[in-house]
């Protein structure tokens, strides 16, 4: 291999920005195409639940990005034990868990043909990392105000960014809820499931689709920026 196929290479592994906002968008883009209104009556659920197949992946392996460039876990402090965690860090790592939440459920979802399947296989997990994902959405917030100093700040795209998620992390929660299977096999809400997971996917695709934006405007693809599903900005 020629130096110049080495630093192709290289520069392909790299995480960035930008591979985490891609990764998080075409993911984002099968969720909402899988529950979007009529794609699984046309196309059927076999084919919905491979669209959230490999959309789980690709959230995946853009969060795992994320939690790469989320930077140290821990930060020097003067009181308690002298150490805390970074809001950044704990942001990045839950979202990445609760990914890997969907992982299972989304793999599962193609392959179970019983009720306790669904409930301990399905639902379990899917519940589970839509409460990774609303836990991730809450640090994100706690990482903006703590490095900005601000609450409201309708200016920085970092703070509509991490408002955006967080709605998408609130839809993801209410798609659960609807999604529960109780013990006949019967779906508590589909309507309401399918509806949160199509809003909630368009917000995480917005989240990201103006991070790259800006990012794109700016040419600025700092590596030690990230938040679940968009980057946060810098922590202190």
């Amino acid at each position: 291999m020629s130096v110049d196929d080495t630093v192709r290479t290289v520069r392909a592994l790299k995480p960035t920005l930008t591979k985490q906002c891609v990764g998080f968008m075409i993911g984002s883009s099968l969720f909402a195409l899988g529950s979007a209104p009529g794609f699984g009556s046309w196309a059927g659920s076999d084919a919905a639940n491979f669209s959230y197949f490999v959309g789980a992946w690709f959230f995946t392996g853009a969060a795992f990005i994320q939690l790469v460039l989320s930077g140290a876990r821990t930060v020097p402090v003067s009181y308690g034990t002298g150490v805390m965690f970074r809001a950044e860090w704990l942001a990045a790592s839950t979202q990445f868990f609760g990914t890997l939440l969907f992982n299972v459920s989304t793999t599962t979802a193609l392959q179970v043909h019983t009720v306790r399947g669904e409930q301990h296989l399905v639902w379990n997990p899917d519940a589970g990392g839509s409460v990774a994902f609303l836990v991730s959405g809450f640090f994100v917030l706690v990482a903006f105000t703590r490095s900005t100093g601000r609450v409201w700040a309708p200016t920085s795209v970092d703070w509509w960014s991490g408002q955006i998620n967080m709605v998408g992390c609130i839809a993801f929660g209410v798609a659960a809820v609807g999604s529960f299977v109780n013990s006949a096999g019967t779906t508590a809400d589909a309507t309401l499931g399918n509806i949160g997971t199509f809003v909630g996917a368009l917000c995480f695709f917005a989240a990201s689709a103006i991070v790259l934006a800006a990012q794109a405007w700016t040419h600025d693809d700092t590596v030690d920026r990230g938040g679940p599903l968009s980057p946060a900005a810098r922590e202190g």
